[in-house]
């Protein structure tokens, strides 16, 4: 039994996924932004942004949720695609060919003098924290992995305070409690009795706890970067992709990973077409967000990945059959409402030094 094909994409799309970290959010050069703001006329921007950023995650979380948790072949020969690391790989080759053909477009005259090194120390966190995403999803449902990576604020507040030395107003504080309270409904599982081996924190759930503790260090390193060279968040997005490939390729190369995927590929040829259009979304809702942060700034684009997130919840419940519970939905809905009142209130940030 082959995994469900995903929908087709709108027809705007049809001829052209890593979701910004908020360190990026500056006033980035991105597609469609030209410095006299001219090139969308201001009554279209705000439905290009929104249409563009919904369908290319939207799209991005069904064909994730495809690729890794379909079931390939038929009866007692059925396979799981176990292949994170040469996803992320062909992910962050087609980032990074996106962010070049941005620069030279758009981004051609400004320089880069950020340090190589740091570039190179961020795409290690980087790297683990989508390899460590991915890897979940063979352990815990769609739905809990939107919702653990929904928690990022945590460990950036977190790693901001202990180590950028911030200060957060109250306002801050409570979003994170609504949020962290949001979780832990959604993880609790009331026990069934004495024989039973659910589990409420497992494999997936430490995996997405590593991956939202490096989603922290990898902004901690973006704000340095940006701080201190005022890096370009197309620049950013091209150096961190390009270290990103060389860690990753020696890595597939040495673990055999990469004979592996290509014989699984001989086998389901179907896949590779799920796969370059995971890597397509990905990058192109990348420059959407740009987009929105540009026009818009980082409080729209908040609300409208958060809004994103939930319909992707919603979907992955109807199309892949991932059961949720009432408490579930619960904790869903004071995840999203820590997270859109954090994008409404929580941004009054005071840095005190780096």
């Amino acid at each position: 039994m082959r995994p469900p094909a995903p929908p087709p994409l709108p027809a705007a799309l049809r001829d052209v996924v890593l979701e910004v970290s908020p360190a990026l959010s500056g006033r980035p050069a991105a597609m469609g932004a030209s410095a006299n703001g001219a090139v969308l006329p201001e009554r279209l921007r705000l439905p290009v942004c929104f249409l563009g950023v919904f369908a290319c995650y939207f799209y991005y979380g069904i064909l994730q949720e495809s690729i890794t948790r379909g079931r390939y072949g038929e009866g007692a020969k059925q396979e799981k695609f176990k292949y994170a690391l040469t996803l992320v790989f062909i992910q962050c080759v087609i980032n990074a060919a996106f962010a070049k053909l941005l620069i030279h477009f758009f981004d051609a005259v400004k320089a880069d003098r950020t340090r190589s090194w740091l570039y190179a120390a961020c795409s290690l966190s980087y790297l683990g924290a989508m390899v460590s995403s991915n890897s979940a999803l063979q352990f815990v449902s769609y739905p809990t992995q939107v919702l653990g990576k929904s928690c990022k604020p945590i460990p950036v507040m977190l790693l901001g305070v202990t180590l950028l030395r911030k200060k957060y107003p109250p306002a801050k504080y409570l979003c994170v409690l609504l949020i962290v309270a949001g979780v832990a409904l959604f993880l609790y599982k009331p026990k069934k009795g004495a024989g039973s081996d659910d589990h409420v924190f497992g494999y997936g759930e430490l995996l997405l706890l590593l991956s939202l503790t490096l989603d922290g260090l990898t902004g901690v390193s973006q704000d340095h970067m940006r701080a201190h060279y005022q890096t370009g968040s197309n620049h950013m997005m091209l150096n961190v992709n390009l270290w990103s490939t060389l860690f990753l390729g020696a890595g597939i190369l040495f673990t055999g990973e990469l004979w592996e995927f290509l014989s699984f590929t001989e086998r389901y040829p179907s896949i590779i077409y799920n796969i370059l259009l995971f890597g397509l979304t990905s990058a192109l809702g990348q420059s959407f967000i740009f987009m929105t942060v540009v026009y818009f700034g980082p409080l729209t684009c908040s609300i409208i990945t958060t809004t994103r997130k939930f319909f992707t919840i919603l979907a992955s419940v109807i199309l892949f059959a991932n059961p949720i519970s009432t408490m579930q939905w619960v904790g869903t809905v004071l995840v999203f409402l820590g997270l859109g009142l954090d994008a409404k209130f929580g941004k009054g940030i005071k840095k005190t030094s780096h």
